[in-house]
Order: C-alpha cells, then sequence, then structure tokens
C-alpha cells in the first residue's frame, strides 16, 4: 500500500502554542520537493499526546487540505481508549486520509487478548484501512508476533509500525503474516537491516531533517543496492543518536527551527532541547546533508 519513507511530522506551534498552519504548510510543501513517499499526521513525533480532540481532528484536517493529493496522509489517532480511538477515527475519516496509525493502548496496560479485541473492535467500526503501531518503550506493553499474525487476517488491517528494533521480532512476524501484510521499521538505527530482511519502509523520525536521504536509503535497501544503501546509512547514523538523545520529538523539533522551517516551540510536559546537545547536533546535521536555514 505504501512504501518507503512515511515520515512521521512534527507539529508545529506559535509563541502562543497554537498549532502553527502557516509552518504546517511549508512542512508539507518541503516534504513533497524533497520526495518523502508519506506523511503521519499527529503520531508520537506530532505531539498527539498534548492535542485537544478538536486541535487533533482540525489538524489531521488542515494536512489533507495542504497536501491536496500531493503524498498519502496517515492519521494518527491511537489511544489508550477504545471508544475514544473510534470515535476519533470516525471523524476524521471523512477528510480524505489514506490510512490509521493506530498505536497500542497505553498506560493500562492491556493483555494480548485486550489488544486484539482493541484493534479488531477499532478495524470493524472504520473504513478506511489500519497501520498498527507496536512501541513498547513508550507504552509498556509490547504487541507479540503471535497477535499481529491474529490481527493481519483481518481485512482492515493492513501492516505494522514495529519500533522495537529487534530483528528477531521482525521474522517472527514475517512468518506469521501473509506477503501482502505491510511491515515498517518505526527504528531509525535499523532501517537498512529491516528493509533487506523483507521490510516495506520505515515511519521516521530522521525524515523530518532529512527527508530526500531517507527516502533514497529505502530505495536503495528496497532495489538491493547494498554498498550504496551502507555508505549512507552510515551517514545519517550520527543524526540518528542526536535526535534520540532526549525524548522525541524534542530533539528533531529543535532541528527543524533551526532550518528555518518552524519556531522552537514545543508543549509541556516536553521541555525545549539542552543546550550541552547543541553542537552535537548541528554537526551531526552537516554530516547528513541538511539544510540550514
Amino acid at each position: 500500500m505504501f512504501t518507503g519513507s512515511l515520515v512521521a511530522l512534527v507539529t508545529p506551534f506559535d509563541a502562543r502554542d497554537r498549532v502553527d498552519y502557516a509552518a504546517l504548510k511549508r512542512l508539507i510543501d518541503f516534504h513533497v520537493a524533497e520526495g518523502s513517499d508519506g506523511l503521519v499526521i499527529a503520531g508520537t513525533t506530532g505531539e498527539s499526546a498534548t492535542l485537544e480532540a478538536s486541535e487533533h481532528a482540525e489538524l489531521i484536517g488542515r494536512a489533507v487540505e495542504i497536501t491536496a493529493g500531493r503524498l498519502p496522509i496517515i492519521a494518527g489517532t491511537g489511544s489508550n481508549s477504545t471508544a475514544q480511538t473510534i470515535s476519533l477515527s470516525r471523524e476524521v475519516g471523512s477528510s480524505g486520509i489514506d490510512a490509521y496509525l493506530l498505536v497500542v493502548p497505553y498506560y493500562n496496560k492491556p493483555t494480548q487478548e485486550g489488544m486484539y479485541r482493541h484493534f479488531s473492535a477499532v478495524a470493524d467500526a472504520v473504513d478506511k484501512p489500519i497501520l498498527l503501531y507496536n512501541v513498547p518503550g513508550r507504552t509498556v506493553g509490547d504487541m507479540l508476533a503471535e497477535t499481529v499474525g491474529r490481527l493481519s487476517r483481518h481485512t482492515n488491517i493492513f501492516g505494522i509500525k514495529e519500533a522495537t528494533g529487534d530483528m528477531n521480532r521482525l521474522r517472527e512476524i514475517r512468518n506469521l503474516v501473509d506477503d501482502d501484510f505491510m511491515l515498517y521499521s518505526g527504528d531509525d538505527f535499523t532501517v537498512l537491516p529491516f528493509i533487506e530482511q523483507g521490510g516495506h519502509g520505515v515511519v521516521t523520525v530522521s525524515g523530518n531533517v532529512v527527508p530526500a536521504a531517507v527516502a533514497e536509503l529505502c530505495r536503495l535497501a528496497r532495489n538491493g543496492e547494498h554498498v550504496a544503501a551502507k555508505a549512507l546509512d552510515e551517514s545519517l547514523q550520527p543524526l540518528n543518536t542526536a535526535l534520540f538523545i532526549e525524548s522525541n520529538p524534542i530533539p528533531v523539533k529543535w532541528a527543524v527551527a533551526q532550518m528555518g522551517l518552524i519556531e522552537p516551540h514545543i508543549r509541556l510536559p516536553l521541555t525545549e532541547y539542552s543546550k550541552q546537545y547543541h553542537a552535537q547536533m548541528r554537526a551531526a546535521m552537516a554530516g547528513a546533508g541538511a539544510k540550514p536555514a
């Protein structure tokens, strides 16, 4: 359905802590020009956890309008409440999105059966395809390969963003799903081996900063051009490190602000990128070919 670099887009805020839609347009136009393969709106990197319900829906709708069909849009509508997830997903379903990204419910720690029933209930209730999202480093709950295999049989669930960084988990899932079930890395550090071992792409944070490079890495990996892909991947690893030295999206919002695309505002309880890491980030951005303001 989607392949390559799907950028988990940051949500720009202005000095009054409102969503900055002028900056959102700059971001989307930038990704169209740079060759990103798709955008995830209101995901973890988009600070979905601090968006009010009305903001969340408006952000997704405005992103669809601005994009105007130039890139596919995946809307992050997951939460730790099945009813709330269904409600928000239905609200934005007619906005022109192409799919939903639904995270494993966080905080309430569902069992594997609870995860299965949660995603099945949402998939039954909406008419757009669903991309599962497993990120136990944030949610605590880890959706195991067997549960993914069960969910893959639902006609409205097309793939998973697997963010454990564990290649063994990728192999386990591949053995339990059909060939048309889409597999995306949620870990920028392991994009190359993930795609070379059967993955279809990445939902990327680093792609906010160097979209053309991440899209090219995905293309090279899919085409089996290992030497070129490895060289490019090595040039991106210092940036990956700098982008995750503090909680995402703290570092990436600072980096994108340095590129002149957004203002450097982030919502509490997240705080500004620590000054002690600024030099490291600037060097990593230069090494990866990021475009300064």
